[in-house]
Order: C-alpha cells, then sequence, then structure tokens
C-alpha cells in the first residue's frame, strides 16, 4: 500500500493511470486557495507540482491581510521585503512584529491570516506606577513582553492606554490579561502569593473603551469571588485571566482606527492590591475561540 500510495504522488500511478502528479500546477493552486496555510505546506512535500503551487505568488496573496503592507512598514529596515516572495512575507508576519518601543506587537495569525495585536502594560497610563509603595515592575517568562506590572496596593486603582493602527476590516474583541496574586518559580514549580490580594471582591472593576468612529463598549466584574472557593482557592487565582471588554466592527483598511481603552476601581472607601496587568489583545473576534481556556466574557 505504501508503495501505491507514492505512486500516486508521482506521475503517472505505474499502471497506466493517472496520479496526483499528473495535476496541473495551475489547477492544484486553485485548489490552494481554499486551504489554510498549514495545510498547503503539508501538501507541498507530496510532489513537484505541489510544491510549485504552494509557493505561488497569487495563492499566498490570497492569505495575506489586505494591508499586509502597512505591517511590513513596522520593520527595522522594511528594505529586507522587497525582494521576498508571498509566502516567505507570510511568514515574515506571522512572528509577532514589535513597534513603538517593543511595548505593542502585531501580527498574522498563521492559520486564517487576520491581524492581531497585544499592548504591553508598558505602553499605558498606570496611576501610581512609579510609586515603588504601589506598584513593581516584575521580569517573567509568562509575558511575550518579558514584564508585568504588580500591584501591591492602591486606593485609585486606574489603567488606561491608546493604541491608532490601521487594522483589516473585521470584527474586533479587546481584553485585558490580568492576574490574581504574585507568582514565581520555586524549585522548578510554578507558585503563586496572595500575600496581598484583597479588595477586588468589594466592588468592580469597570472596563471600558471607545474607537475614533464613535464605538465603545464597557463591562463590569468582581475579580475576586471568595464565595467560589472550592477548598483550594478562588478559581479566579493564580492565573490568568483575559477579562473581555467588548467588540468592535473595523470596515475601511484605508483609515487609520484610534482604540482608547481604560480598566479602573476608583472608590476610595477602601484599598486593593495582589494583582498582576500584564496586556491588552485585540484580535478577531472568530480566533477568540481558538485561544487557551481561562475567558471570561
Amino acid at each position: 500500500m505504501g508503495a501505491s500510495l507514492s505512486n500516486l504522488t508521482e506521475n503517472g500511478s505505474g499502471n497506466g493511470r493517472p496520479g496526483l502528479g499528473d495535476i496541473p500546477e495551475s489547477c492544484v493552486a486553485c485548489v490552494f486557495l481554499y486551504l489554510s496555510p498549514p495545510e498547503i505546506c503539508n501538501l507541498a512535500r507530496l510532489n513537484r507540482a505541489f510544491r510549485g503551487a504552494a509557493s505561488s505568488d497569487a495563492v499566498w496573496e490570497t492569505k495575506l491581510p489586505p494591508n499586509y503592507h502597512n505591517l511590513l512598514d513596522l520593520l527595522s529596515n522594511p528594505d529586507v521585503y522587497q525582494n521576498l516572495c508571498k509566502k516567505d512575507i507570510f511568514a515574515l508576519l506571522s512572528r509577532p512584529l514589535p513597534f513603538e518601543d517593543g511595548n505593542k506587537v502585531v501580527w498574522v495569525d498563521k492559520f486564517t491570516g487576520r491581524v492581531c495585536m497585544s499592548i504591553s502594560a508598558k505602553a499605558m497610563a498606570i496611576t501610581g506606577i512609579e510609586d515603588r509603595r504601589y506598584w513593581n515592575w516584575v521580569p517573567t517568562e509568562e509575558s511575550r513582553f518579558g514584564v508585568v506590572a504588580y500591584l501591591q496596593q492602591i486606593w485609585w486603582f486606574e489603567v488606561d492606554g491608546m493604541v491608532k493602527f490601521p487594522f483589516p476590516p473585521d470584527i474586533y474583541t479587546l481584553s485585558f490579561r490580568i492576574h490574581l496574586g504574585k507568582f514565581s518559580r520555586r524549585l522548578g514549580r510554578r507558585v503563586s502569593s496572595f500575600e496581598h490580594t484583597h479588595g477586588w471582591e468589594i466592588k468592580p472593576v469597570r472596563f471600558e473603551f471607545t474607537t475614533s468612529d464613535g464605538q465603545q463598549a464597557s463591562s463590569e466584574c468582581f475579580l475576586d469571588d471568595p464565595q467560589q472557593d472550592d477548598g483550594n482557592g478562588s478559581y479566579k487565582r493564580g492565573c490568568w485571566i483575559d477579562y473581555k471588554v467588548g467588540e468592535f466592527i473595523v470596515n475601511e483598511s484605508d483609515a487609520a482606527t484610534e482604540v482608547r481603552f481604560s480598566m479602573k476601581q476608583i472608590d476610595c472607601t477602601h484599598s486593593k492590591g495582589g494583582l498582576c496587568v500584564d496586556s491588552v489583545s485585540i484580535i478577531p473576534v472568530e480566533l477568540k475561540g481558538r485561544r487557551r481556556k481561562g475567558v471570561l466574557k
């Protein structure tokens, strides 16, 4: 059977019947238009015709976002892509491209070609961030930016940010990535400390965003919930959780969309602390279901 399958991938099947190798490269390319990039790369190993079609600029042009030139402009040396084929450009853009001092990254999803973005806490305005009595920057491998903001204790909690970018047409969801408790590694194991974690069950945190074309969304959520204690602690503690704020629609890719977002709990009748803020993500709605568990809507 192995020999028969091998024959099918070459010109002819060994018994006078046509094989996959007899399919014109142009026909293979037409089929590839309907497949995902990983599927195309897998099929490229079958034979020469499939390999040629898998390198076609016409195929990979359809996998790239319509504004991929804007993404290439973020490269430190944009001239490097001038001689690249579309397949290599896709591979380049599927890796995170940092901009604005490396505190924001954008990339193309390797399965769908959709544009995704992540914004570090370093790029946000955080009330009291300069005072080490309240906040500290904690290096960690659990953030794509290598550092998160850790809150020890504060009364006025407010985090604001903004991004202006030519997002391609799509429906996007915006989320804050937050962790209750301080984490570290001890004897090779990940451990969390909740020494400073308090106040998040008293009043909800308000999340909101607005866009330059008038769209807006908001939500409120208690970040801690002792009543849901499962014997090992609150299910909201000791893990990263993406708190969804809402969705916005981009209809045109020519104009840059400005998005302003915030997270706040400014009731000064009580203090709160023991919280890590990592980043804000802006990703197409259809991709959100593929993300890891721990997403609260």
